[in-house]
């Protein structure tokens, strides 16, 4: 072949390889734009341009920093690290790649997010006192709450003084508690003084429904007490406690009761109504105001109108405070109380 035609012929050739070349450098670069500048979708997120998401310091440890984090690195995996030629780059591919593969790493994600999420700490302390309605809910299963305080209550003239008013509730299941109430000490002016009975029961949440929380509690009164403070009978109760928020900070409760009082060896057959309303004034601090009355078959009607407040001084510790004024002439004149309450992992849940 003579030299021009050789010369020609290697230009062609030069050319076309030099199409080949560009053309494969403009797949490469075309694909690049389509997954780096227009920005990715990450869990439904859109990642704008690295230079937009730099968190200032002020924001590292919140969550909207963290996310940027991770906004940040992905923008940069996009943007300049693969690159063809940077610098400890991996090939273009791999980070085509890596973007296909965000939606799985999206589902793990979440999922292990959900997981990690899931917690099983248990709620704060809720307590049958101070209010004459009971907690409509029970304790966490596995727990062990005591209940303890003091009262001072005049009724006509006589005072008495009685602690340390325990009410042990033991969580069985995620929604049956037992309960011992244990013998109170009296001293009443007039009367001496002396343990009370003892009293055994079961609680079990039928709630959350239609917005209500609600409990059945069943007791028995057991006649271990003194003499002067024992009814010397063994005394049944039902209650229903029940309660609803209205709001964040605004809660209605009440209970219905029916108690099988023995008095004088009779059985004197004893309905009981509570209405309260609950304000919740800080996270941890809230207060009530309460009606109770109690219509016993013999003898006449007792109405109380009863205040309190309690304060958790940790999740699982209580302090409260509580007073009340009769209404009624067979009701008390007045009293006033002081209360402890705290819980205790007994073993461990299920």
């Amino acid at each position: 072949m003579p030299c021009a035609d050789f010369a020609q012929h290697e230009s062609e050739i030069a050319a076309v390889a030099h199409r080949e070349d560009a053309v494969h450098r403009w797949r490469q670069s075309h694909v690049a734009l389509e997954y780096a500048p227009a920005g990715l979708e990450f869990c439904g997120s859109r990642i704008p341009n690295r230079h937009a998401l730099a968190p200032s310091r002020q924001n590292v440890g919140t969550p909207s920093a963290q996310r940027h984090g991770t906004t940040l690195r992905l923008a940069n995996l996009a943007e300049g690290e693969n690159r063809p030629g940077a610098p400890g780059g991996r090939p273009i591919v791999e980070s085509v790649l890596i973007v296909r593969a965000l939606p799985a790493a999206c589902v793990l994600i979440v999922l292990a997010s959900s997981y990690a999420g899931a917690d099983d700490t248990p709620p704060p302390i809720a307590t049958d006192r101070p209010a004459v309605t009971d907690s409509s809910v029970v304790v966490p299963p596995g727990s062990l709450q005591f209940e303890n305080g003091f009262a001072d209550t005049v009724t006509q003239g006589q005072t008495t003084f009685d602690f340390p008013e325990t009410l042990l509730r033991l969580g069985v299941a995620s929604k049956t508690e037992l309960r011992l109430t244990a013998p109170d000490f009296f001293d009443q002016s007039g009367a001496g003084s002396g343990f009370g009975d003892v009293t055994i029961g079961i609680k079990q949440q039928l709630g959350p429904a239609a917005g209500f929380d609600v409990s059945l509690v069943l007791s028995l009164s057991l006649p271990t007490g003194a003499r002067a403070f024992s009814s010397h009978g063994y005394d049944p109760s039902v209650q229903l406690p029940w309660s609803r928020a209205l709001s964040k900070n605004w809660t209605i409760a009440g209970m219905c009761s029916v108690y099988g009082l023995t008095e004088n060896g009779r059985r004197n057959v004893t309905g009981e109504t509570t209405f309260l309303f609950d304000r919740q004034l800080t996270s941890r601090w809230d207060a009530f105001a309460e009606y109770a009355g109690d219509f016993p078959e013999q003898g006449g009607p007792r109405h109380l109108l009863h205040f309190g407040t309690a304060y958790k001084i940790a999740p699982e510790q209580q302090l409260d405070f509580h007073f009340g004024v009769g209404l009624s002439a067979a009701a008390v004149d007045h009293f006033f109380g002081i209360g402890y309450s705290f819980r205790l992992q007994a073993f461990a849940q299920r």
